[in-house]
């Protein structure tokens, strides 16, 4: 059976979603501090409503809003969240001087703002909808995964009270595989996808990628953009959202074509 199409969801009520992307980059909040309050918080007084983030769980269940498996890269602590209790995760820095939050708590501390949600790793299933449950941020939310059965359990578990993103081999089921969309259809009220492949460089998204999107009641997210012309000529194919790191311009390109519909 099909899912609820987009139109059904609170989440996708303009007709152009702007993302920031783990917070974006504002000069209130570089890059290095991607995934913190700080950079949520800037991305949000700079007027995006649409947040996107990550979350894993510690080795004792706080889901976290992260997007590696490991603190290395971009804290000054070492190890894997999955090992770790929240009692050494929270002492970790993003950047050297952001702590790592809790989903609870960007909920919270920006109850007007709406979340682009990706499920890094299974443990991360309940307790995410849990945390949903508990704020009441059902019609805030959208969840996306990139392993099929993360996303699947999920829906399960949520029973489409929350919006979600087409898996990549939904998305690629969907619009390279056309005669199987009968006996597997769509369940996601969005694809959030690359241009291209990543790894080979194919085309993923087309103009007859989009329409058979949009014609199946869903919406077209790209990721990561933050170049104006790809902006600019993403804008022009049709898609219904961008997510990016570079606010500003984005900002800027949506302003100039009366597609902004940020709060500030």
């Amino acid at each position: 059976m099909r899912g609820r199409r987009a139109n059904e969801y609170a989440y996708f009520d303009r007709p152009f979603t702007a993302l920031a992307h783990r917070g974006g980059i504002t000069d209130a909040a570089p890059i290095e501090v991607e995934n913190s309050l700080r950079g949520f918080r800037s991305a949000w007084e700079f007027g995006f409503d649409h947040l996107e983030t990550d979350v894993h769980t510690t080795a004792d269940g706080v889901l976290v809003a992260f997007h590696d498996e490991v603190l290395d890269r971009v804290t000054d602590a070492a190890g894997r969240l999955a090992d770790l209790p929240w009692a050494a995760v929270s002492r970790a820095r993003i950047g050297g001087t952001e702590p790592i939050p809790r989903l609870d708590e960007l909920l919270e501390e920006l109850p007007g703002a709406n979340f682009n949600i990706d499920i890094k790793a299974p443990g991360a299933i309940g307790p995410l909808a849990e945390a949903l449950d508990r704020h009441a941020a059902h019609d805030r939310v959208c969840v996306g995964s990139f392993h099929l059965a993360s996303i699947h359990a999920f829906r399960r578990l949520t029973a489409g009270r929350v919006a979600t993103a087409a898996s990549p081999l939904e998305v690629g089921v969907f619009g390279l595989a056309p005669g199987l969309r009968s006996v597997w259809p769509l369940r996601g009220q969005a694809f959030q996808m690359p241009e291209l492949e990543p790894r080979t460089g194919r085309r993923l998204l087309t103009p007859g990628m989009i329409g058979a999107a949009h014609r199946a009641g869903a919406v077209v997210h790209v990721w990561t953009i933050n170049e104006r012309a790809d902006m600019e000529r993403l804008i022009d194919l049709g898609v219904d959202g961008i997510v990016t790191d570079n606010l500003a311009t984005l900002k800027a390109v949506l302003v100039e074509r009366d597609l902004w519909e940020g709060h500030a």
